[in-house]
């Protein structure tokens, strides 16, 4: 059997959680290995590949219709997974990378709800970015942005007790210092968007963006595009 190429594009999720308990917003993020194929030594916010067992994933809540949809059309044609899928796997990256979880009570067989009793919950998740990485890089990735407030939280915001130890130095950063941190390019991106959202929330609810940005890496052409945008 021939083994899996590892530079073969994987699609991936990604949840920058935000915290507004304080007087600035602050983000999660950890600091990946100085050994790790991608991104090594860069602080990053908790995310991973979409696995196949993802499917089978049960979400106690579902995010708005324009997330589903944006989603579900970001996908037609181009992947075999689902959206759900999608965000079964930000949830349960967020949980094997930190420890934390949102859900609700219930049976589950994701990592760590199955323990807590919980069933994984997506409805606040907020469909943000995408970004794809460019070629010639030892790991490619379809990555969607997901933007969720920290108040979903089930538990302690400060207990990274049951994460694995894939990310390092796990803390919350003020989103206005965040930057001073050796941020990958498009984390900078990404951390500029989510930041001008939670500007214009202000103590509301975080609310989807009129439209996604895209980073179009599939081939040698770099593109940058705007998804859903609302007409």
């Amino acid at each position: 059997m021939t083994a899996p190429d590892p530079a073969a594009l994987r699609d991936a999720a990604t949840i920058i959680l935000v915290r507004r308990d304080g007087d600035q917003p602050a983000v999660l993020m950890g600091m990946r290995g100085a050994n790790a194929a991608f991104m090594p030594s860069k602080y990053v916010f908790p995310g991973g590949a979409v696995d196949p067992g993802d499917r089978a994933e049960a979400l106690s809540g579902l995010p708005d219709e324009k997330t589903l949809a944006r989603l579900e059309i970001d996908l037609r044609g181009e992947s075999d997974v689902t959206a759900q899928q999608i965000l079964a796997a930000a949830l349960r990256e967020l949980a094997e990378e930190t420890g934390l979880l949102i859900g609700r009570p219930g049976p589950s067989s994701m990592v760590g709800y199955d323990r807590a009793g919980l069933v994984p919950d997506a409805s606040a998740l907020h469909y943000v970015f995408r970004a794809i990485t460019p070629p010639g890089r030892p790991r490619r990735f379809d990555a969607r942005f997901f933007l969720m407030d920290a108040a979903q939280v089930a538990g302690d915001l400060d207990d990274f007790s049951a994460a694995c130890d894939e990310l390092s130095h796990l803390h919350w950063v003020p989103m206005a210092e965040a930057r001073a941190l050796h941020l990958p390019f498009i984390t900078e991106v990404v951390l500029a968007e989510c930041a001008a959202m939670v500007a214009a929330a202000a103590a509301g609810p975080l609310q989807a963006p009129a439209s996604v940005p895209f980073f179009d890496n599939r081939d040698t052409r770099s593109r940058f595009l705007q998804l859903g945008a609302a007409g």
